[in-house]
């Protein structure tokens, strides 16, 4: 079996399939100095309670955006699995050409999104990575990774409001009843969700003009379903990208 450590900044998921389909997958908060054994006393159980052995998992890789956790999420798959881990970099065969500036800059976030993205929908596209920051990535009709878009996450905006406006209160996010807010939360609800319907339509709309070309629109990432309930600007929402991202390139990278 396969196991796959996607490593982000708010989480870390693990997911493991078959060879056929996935059969797990779990999701613990992002601690930088959590321990290979903390990792491993949490993860032991969840695979037990789905009948998963330890010596079944022959292959793991890693990809994360986070270098502090790369040591201990190591430890854990030797110590623990007994497996070397691959680890997702632009140094492995990706199947596809990376064309930005220096493709050691690109994280392997958005390259793993690219790569299952293509496999899975075809091209051109542009995937919608709406996480802790806002990504936007543009992959041509073959395949290749040709640069993208970064800004801020909802969440990271909603925190930075409220620490910079003492009036403003901290909130969730959800979608609004109106555009036009009656009272204090619903015009942050508002100009936070709207905002960012209107930064998702806007940089693709320039991204088409700029390339003179129409691309297919896909959404990931943990918000990515609340903003499709204000948009059709997305073909497709997937919510495991990254981690099919992850299984391909493991495919692509066998060591033995």
């Amino acid at each position: 079996m396969l196991m796959v450590i996607d490593a982000g900044n708010t989480n870390v998921v693990f997911a493991i399939h078959n060879g056929e389909k996935w059969v797990g997958s779990w999701r613990m908060s992002t601690i930088p100095n959590h321990t290979s054994d903390e990792y491993a006393a949490t993860l032991l159980i969840l695979l037990q309670a789905r009948g998963i052995k330890t010596h079944q998992i022959d292959n793991i890789i890693i990809g994360t955006v986070v270098p502090p956790i790369l040591y201990q999420l190591r430890l854990l798959c030797r110590q623990w699995f007994g497996v070397e881990p691959l680890i997702a970099s632009s140094d492995l065969d990706w199947g596809f050409k990376i064309l930005i500036d220096n493709p050691y800059e690109v994280g392997v976030d958005r390259l793993l999104n690219g790569l299952a993205a293509h496999t899975l929908f075809g091209g051109p596209l542009i995937v919608v990575d709406l996480g802790t920051a806002t990504t936007f990535d543009v992959i041509d009709e073959k395949g290749n990774y040709c640069g993208g878009i970064i800004s801020p996450g909802l969440t990271l905006s909603l925190e930075s409001l409220h620490k910079a406006a003492a009036r403003l209160p901290k909130i969730g996010i959800t979608k609004p009843i109106s555009v036009i807010g009656k009272e204090t939360v619903n015009a942050m609800r508002s100009g936070i969700y709207w905002g960012y319907i209107g930064l998702i339509e806007g940089i693709i709309k320039r991204i088409g003009a700029e390339a003179n070309c129409s691309y297919r629109v896909i959404g990931t990432g943990g918000l990515a379903s609340l903003l499709a309930e204000g948009t059709d600007i997305f073909e497709k929402i997937s919510l495991e990208l990254t981690l099919e991202g992850l299984r391909l390139l493991a495919n692509r990278n066998k060591t033995s």
